[in-house]
């Protein structure tokens, strides 16, 4: 509303100084300069000298030219003085400088639509130490999300412009969690005609919508009504493995969480049997599985070999993630 304010009172001083200039050369028929010159010095107030001695219909025009102008110019000083007290100008600055943090991300994953789904994905990412980068359209989500720290872009997801502006081309995942399966559909394609190699998951209310986002370029879709039926069905039949699995996706202090990491060519833990990997040697980390192609590897031996491409599947908080990344190269 400032801003708008702002941009009223500097075209009203503008119309009153071409006012100045065009009154003078009519009524005291002086040139361009001479005109511009007691114009300036007239709404300046500085008093300094007359060019000519003014008529008297250029003594009357002066002092309409005084009053308005003053008016107008007070009011202006004073709205400049409410941009800058009300923070419109540090949160210019702010933008300026979350807009420079974005732009130097990379592998970060992008949250489209801060809802109920959205919130939670984005509260995971954090904790588990996660760069993202959030957008959403509505004012106080975004608010919220300032407070909280996180880095946030306002706009509309399915643009090129808001996702361009979340630095997509560098990013290494997208959550699409958008209100409706077309928006979603939208947004992935958009997505994808940005970044090919990104890891796209949406959200799909409808289960005919799956197949349409698979085809549209998504790396995963999730039903919430399929996997809430699922959960319920759990909570029933096996509460004490659902208790468990609660305790440790929302126990307090530092997340437990079931992650997986690949191996590269690279890693100095291919090539290696588990037992001289060092993994058995982290404290309190649980070695869960080794993938090896299309095959799962449940509670590997320690002779099991570790080879280029196997993924690593463990059960640790974030300071094992670390240690495991560190040990395969990727830290």
């Amino acid at each position: 509303m400032t801003k708008k304010r702002l941009l009223i009172i500097f075209l009203l001083l503008l119309a009153v100084f071409l006012s100045g200039i065009a009154g003078y050369m009519i009524i005291e028929g002086w040139g361009i300069l001479d005109s511009l010159y007691m114009t300036v010095i007239t709404l300046a107030s500085v008093g300094f000298m007359e060019v000519h001695d003014l008529s008297s219909n250029g003594r009357v025009f002066t002092i309409f030219l005084i009053i308005f102008g003053m008016g107008i110019l007070l009011s202006g000083i004073s709205t400049f003085t409410a941009f800058l007290v009300e923070g419109e100008l540090s949160e210019i600055l702010r933008r300026r400088k979350m807009n420079k943090q974005i732009s130097l991300l990379r592998r970060h994953f992008i949250v489209c639509g801060i809802g109920g789904i959205g919130r939670h994905i984005v509260l995971e990412l954090h904790k588990t130490g996660r760069q993202f980068v959030a957008i959403d359209r509505d004012d106080r989500v975004c608010k919220d999300l300032e407070e909280k720290g996180f880095l946030y872009m306002k706009g509309d997801a399915t643009s090129i412009k808001a996702l361009e502006a979340a630095n997509a081309k560098e990013a290494g995942g997208l959550f699409s969690t958008l209100s409706t399966d077309a928006e979603n559909l939208l947004l992935i394609m958009t997505a994808r005609g940005i970044n090919q190699t990104m890891r796209i998951i949406s959200k799909a209310e409808q289960h005919e919508s799956e197949e349409k986002m698979f085809r549209a370029g998504a790396n995963g879709v999730v039903l919430p009504e399929f996997i809430g039926g699922l959960r319920m069905a759990s909570e029933m039949v096996r509460p004490e493995a659902v208790t468990f699995l609660d305790k440790m996706l929302k126990g307090k202090g530092e997340a437990v969480r079931v992650e997986d990491i690949t191996v590269s060519g690279k890693s100095r833990l291919s090539g290696l049997k588990i037992k001289d990997s060092g993994l058995t040697d982290i404290e309190g980390l649980l070695l869960v599985a080794l993938r090896k192609g299309e095959r799962y590897i449940i509670n590997p031996r320690k002779e099991e070999m570790i080879n280029a491409g196997d993924v690593i599947v463990f059960i640790g908080d974030e300071g094992h993630i670390r240690d495991v990344r560190q040990l395969s190269g990727q830290g």
